[in-house]
């Protein structure tokens, strides 16, 4: 089923918003979509593992491990208790690193009341698989609807009220006996509104989740480039060739090339590739400057979503036949200790190819001694 855009237009404003939404994570944006759900007239509670950090949710309005000094709105509440976050829950949204998907979908599984929508708010394929991370959800809870939350977003600015726009999509197959106005995507969509955040809805779930987990991979690239002394023609020529890369791999595996142009896609690319807080970007700067692997981030052992999800992007992409240039450079300098400068060179002097066709950068040689 495809939204027609009259539909899209009128849907969530003729759709019931979920009393109840629990969130799965009490992370940085775990805390941002709950503030989120809250400001809409939501009544939430926040899951989390850390005692300490769901105490000062409950407690002080604050979570002073991921965003301290930031006011949050008051009554929501939090947990460590599972059983107890998701009582009575209309809606859930999963905020927890991709690498723990399937073990917390698993824990969710006997609490949730059948039927309940989850939404995924993190981006990444599964590293063991390849599978999308909806296909994990939808593996460990079949009784229930996956959808995905995504789009350009920093916690911080969203808590803080900064106008922020995301995509919300769900797979509508599995309800053709609901009205469109009844879809979970719909529905959530409505929950979530308010003056600051305004939710578009999709019903194309692969195309969404491509986006948000190549991104990353992408931004890795900038930072690379960034660090190597390369400047704004260079990034945006990164960020649109890539773009490219997330439209091919987004079709082959069934989802539309024109959602990787919205909010989900092009929208969080630009986020990621333009900010010097991004990790992904960071990553790929150190790199770029010529700092190893275990140097970056002063020593310290930070997870970067970008340097997994290469991984799992290049062998999916290998296992279906799709050529994905940029990704693939990342991939051979994080993982197979290529040369940085070499591998951006040789990315840089592909063949020529028409533009609509190409699959990766095809400009001459500029890394000659006048670049």
């Amino acid at each position: 089923m495809t939204i027609s855009k009259s539909d899209q237009q009128i849907l969530p404003a003729l759709a019931k918003p979920y009393p109840k939404i629990a969130v799965i994570g009490s992370g940085s944006w775990g805390t941002a979509l709950a503030t989120v759900a809250k400001r809409a007239g939501r009544e939430v509670v926040i899951w989390g593992r850390d005692k300490k950090t769901t105490d000062a949710i409950r407690e002080r309005g604050e979570n002073p491990k991921y965003l301290p000094g930031v006011e949050l709105p008051k009554g929501i509440d939090a947990t460590t208790d599972m059983a107890a976050a998701l009582k009575d829950a209309d809606a859930v949204l999963v905020v927890t690193p991709s690498k723990t998907l399937r073990k917390i979908c698993a824990q969710m599984k006997p609490h949730l009341k059948k039927g309940v929508p989850v939404a995924l708010c993190a981006k990444g394929i599964e590293t063991k698989t390849g599978l999308l991370l909806g296909e994990v959800a939808s593996e460990e809870l079949p009784d229930h609807p996956i959808g995905a939350l995504s789009g350009p977003t920093f916690a911080k600015e969203t808590v803080l009220g900064h106008p922020t726009a995301a995509t919300v999509a769900f797979d509508f197959t599995y309800a053709d006996r609901l009205s469109p106005k009844d879809s979970p995507a719909a529905r959530l969509a409505i929950s979530m509104s308010s003056e600051f955040f305004r939710p578009y809805i999709s019903d194309d779930l692969v195309g969404v989740e491509i986006g948000g987990a190549v991104k990353n991979v992408i931004a890795i690239a900038c930072g690379m480039m960034s660090g190597a002394g390369f400047a704004e023609n260079t990034r945006a020529a990164l960020i649109t060739r890539g773009m490219d890369e997330m439209k091919t791999l987004a079709e082959v595996l069934g989802g539309r090339r024109e959602t990787v142009t919205g909010l989900s896609g092009a929208g969080d690319l630009t986020l990621t590739c333009s900010s010097t807080t991004s990790r992904n970007m960071s990553l790929g700067t150190q790199l770029g400057k010529g700092l190893k692997r275990e140097e970056c981030f002063d020593g310290k052992p930070v997870v970067v979503e970008g340097e997994v999800n290469s991984i799992s992007v290049i062998d999916l992409a290998q296992r279906i036949g799709v050529s994905l240039p940029i990704c693939e450079s990342v991939h051979a300098v994080l993982h197979e200790g290529a040369d940085l400068t070499q591998t951006f060179r040789d990315l840089w002097s592909r063949p020529i190819e028409a533009e609509p066709k190409a699959l990766g950068l095809a400009f001459d040689h500029p890394f000659g001694e006048n670049a």
